[in-house]
């Protein structure tokens, strides 16, 4: 179950890569939008002032995360679905996944369903995490799967390719792709910041399948570990943080 309090206390550091993305994509005249894995929707809001004669979808599967969403202007509709079964009520222009699809398998099946969603014309505009190597992930496989947890498969899923994969694929597809990747360093503040940070995504399935003090005893042992990955410093405690972007245009050519 998603938290969308939890998982908007670093919003700002969480945004920004959305922005990012999008600044790449042609918006200024797209009639159809779709945003997959919209969350909450306050970043598919934001769509909307970029993209100002266009109607948009926000998608999630997720009741949680949807239930603070508002539909304005009227042109913007949120949808609780699947993104893998949601079919658009008219062909798409841009399609823009931030922060999602790393939760859904089978990207060697998605990416063909997805662009098949588009135009001629249309763009697909992904963001995804690519730091599943840092200390918060390495520590977590470790921890999991220790016999005394009885974890074994609660950890988050690694169904993201390597950057150079959608590349590739996509291009195959008949698409120009622009593909790239930022670390972000995120000076983020509190007693145990990093573990907050993880509560609200990565920690979401582990943390699902404990209860009372096995829940407690779990969080102390990782945050205690976290401390000693991510030490705190005079000015905030310093979170690099690697995603991986790529923008795919079909080639009319």
């Amino acid at each position: 179950m998603w938290n969308a309090a939890q998982y908007s206390q670093f919003s700002n550091e969480r945004d920004r890569p959305f922005f990012d993305l999008i600044a790449q994509v042609p918006l200024a005249q797209a009639a159809t939008i779709a945003d997959l894995g919209c969350g909450d929707g306050h970043l598919t809001a934001a769509l909307s002032a970029r993209a100002p004669n266009a109607r948009i979808w926000g998608v999630d599967s997720s009741r949680e995360m949807l239930q603070d969403s508002v539909a304005i202007p009227e042109r913007l509709e949120f949808v609780h679905c699947d993104l893998r079964e949601w079919n658009p009520p008219q062909p798409l222009e841009v399609i823009v996944s931030n922060a999602a699809l790393q939760w859904v398998p089978d990207h060697a099946g998605l990416m063909p369903r997805l662009a098949g969603l588009l135009l001629g014309t249309g763009c697909l505009a992904v963001q995804m995490p690519a730091n599943f190597d840092a200390p918060t992930h390495a520590i977590l496989r470790e921890l999991t799967s220790r016999p005394q947890w009885e974890l074994q498969g609660a950890n988050e899923p690694r169904h993201a390719q390597p950057l150079g994969w959608y590349v590739e694929t996509l291009s195959d597809l008949g698409f120009q792709v622009n593909a790239w990747e930022t670390t972000y360093l995120h000076v983020l503040h509190g007693q145990n910041p990093v573990l907050e940070w993880v509560k609200g995504t990565a920690l979401r399935p582990v943390l699902a399948k404990l209860e009372g003090e096995r829940r407690a005893a779990f969080l102390r042992t990782y945050g205690e570990r976290l401390l000693e990955a991510y030490p705190a410093q005079s000015f905030g405690t310093p979170l690099p943080f690697k995603r991986a972007f790529f923008v795919a245009v079909k080639d009319t050519r």
